[in-house]
């Protein structure tokens, strides 16, 4: 059982981790590249878009590597 909680909170370090370099590293630039209200949360919708997209581009890969694991 021990593992387990191990596992669980290297993920959520690794979240938050992830977490704060996203804010730090984009999302404040891009809140603070305009002016409007309405392009600043364009811009960071944008960004949570792209954030989504290398989240799942890493799922993915991670999901590649443990179906063909066995075969490496």
């Amino acid at each position: 059982m021990i593992h387990d909680r191990v596992t669980q909170m290297v993920i959520g370090v690794a979240a938050l981790v992830s977490l704060i370099a996203w804010l730090t590293l984009i999302a404040v630039p891009a809140w603070r590249s305009y002016w409007r209200l309405r392009e600043r949360v364009l811009a960071l919708v944008m960004s949570v878009y792209v954030l989504a997209a290398f989240v799942l581009a890493g799922a993915r890969a991670g999901g590649l590597v443990l179906w063909y694991y066995d075969r490496l």
